[in-house]
């Protein structure tokens, strides 16, 4: 049996991806073999002996100490584009807030009403104050062409408008999927230069953090929108701050609300609602479990932040699966071992991601321990997985 630590409330669509005949599920799992969270914090989490996989039901791994798990031997997972719908659709709100500023009228009809004015007597005079342009025929430049931008982008041509998207990471699949009426920017300086509304959609990295800055701000033109839905931190509130002062920024929408923004003029604050629907809740849960189950049965890795892609069909009677330093002579090691033991290797295969490496080997015939710690011994192995059909 497999047993699966919950640290946060997850939907029973994504826990029905776990056949109870072969795992156990609860909060209170001890010694687990995988974890199943959303937005609980793990940097200071205790690693059993037995964990082999972390399952994040969303986009987002700030709170699971990656970097520790790397050296560790565990895969974290996420689920990019299961929220994605989700936030494309805040994002479309976001943007007409930015445009409209809906949240300051409806602000100071309810101050009227709380000063005990007649508000049908001053609306027409008072709604002046919140006139704010059409996105029809406007320039958006969308920071991130991922699961999200690409469908921001998207649907931002259907709405009218002239769309630059910037993404030098961009996948071949997102690229298939990116309308043709999306102008591809080769720089960040042409989003910036040229566009009315920004909207960023990247992860956080110490490459991003504060990407959005003075300078980032000074390129760009005069009464820009900026949207962010992605990380609060991608912007550098002083900097922004400023810009709302001077009226270069005209309006700042986030999903990020902070103390030092909340009362700013033109910034509307979003409690974090991006993935918060039913539907995107259930998503990220199902592929979450879908990702655990695929590892701890199949030693199959799909969508892990710290480890590289491989899936690999059974092909041997067992399997060996390794997560190693990303060294040279360590494939070499393993196979010669194997060898030495008569062991025929059915298929193989290796991928490597930064200082960190995959590898499984599809064997002919079954391993004792004995050759399973011999593998474990190698210098730069962090962790050695023996499945069997």
């Amino acid at each position: 049996m497999f047993r699966i630590k919950t640290l946060n409330k997850i939907s029973p669509a994504g826990l029905s991806q776990l056949d109870k005949t072969r795992y156990t599920v609860s909060d209170s799992e001890e010694n687990e073999d995988g974890v199943l969270v959303r937005s609980a914090d793990m940097q200071e989490y205790e690693f059993p002996e037995a964990l082999r996989a972390i399952a994040r039901a969303g986009a987002g791994v700030n709170n699971i100490p990656v970097d520790r798990c790397s050296k560790a031997g565990i895969v974290v997972f996420n689920t990019p584009g299961a929220n994605a719908n989700a936030v494309k659709e805040l994002t479309v709100c976001a943007l007409m807030l930015a445009s409209r500023n809906v949240v300051g009228g409806s602000k100071w009809v309810d101050a009227q009403v709380s000063a005990g004015v007649d508000v049908t007597t001053v609306v027409e005079k008072g709604k002046s104050q919140f006139v704010g342009p059409e996105v029809l025929g406007k320039t958006l430049g969308v920071i991130g062409l991922g699961a999200i931008g690409v469908q921001v982008a998207n649907i931002a041509t259907k709405l009218g408008m002239n769309v630059y998207g910037y993404d030098p990471f961009l996948s071949v699949n997102a690229a298939l999927n990116l309308s043709r009426l999306v102008h591809l920017a080769p720089d960040l300086e042409t989003i910036y230069k040229n566009c009315d509304y920004i909207t960023i959609h990247v992860p956080m990295s110490k490459e991003t953090k504060g990407m959005i800055n003075e300078d980032a701000i000074h390129m760009m033109k005069g009464g820009v929108r900026i949207i962010n839905m992605a990380r609060g931190g991608l912007v550098n509130e002083d900097d922004l701050v400023n810009a709302l002062q001077s009226g270069k920024v005209a309006f700042y929408v986030t999903d990020f609300p902070t103390n030092k923004l909340a009362g700013c003029k033109n910034v509307a604050l979003i409690p974090h609602l991006g993935a918060s629907t039913p539907e995107s809740e259930e998503n990220c849960a199902v592929m979450a479990a879908q990702e655990l189950r695929e590892y701890l049965e199949n030693g199959n890795i799909r969508n892990s932040v710290n480890l590289p892609t491989l899936e690999q069909p059974w092909s041997g009677v067992a399997r060996v699966c390794v997560i190693h330093k990303n060294s040279p002579g360590i494939l070499a090691q393993i196979t010669a071992l194997l060898s030495e033991e008569g062991v025929n290797v059915e298929n193989m295969t290796n991928k490597s991601k930064g200082e960190y490496a995959y590898t499984v080997v599809d064997i002919g015939t079954r391993v004792s321990d004995k050759e399973i710690g011999e593998i474990r011994a190698i210098d730069g192995i962090l962790r050695v997985r023996y499945l069997t059909h």
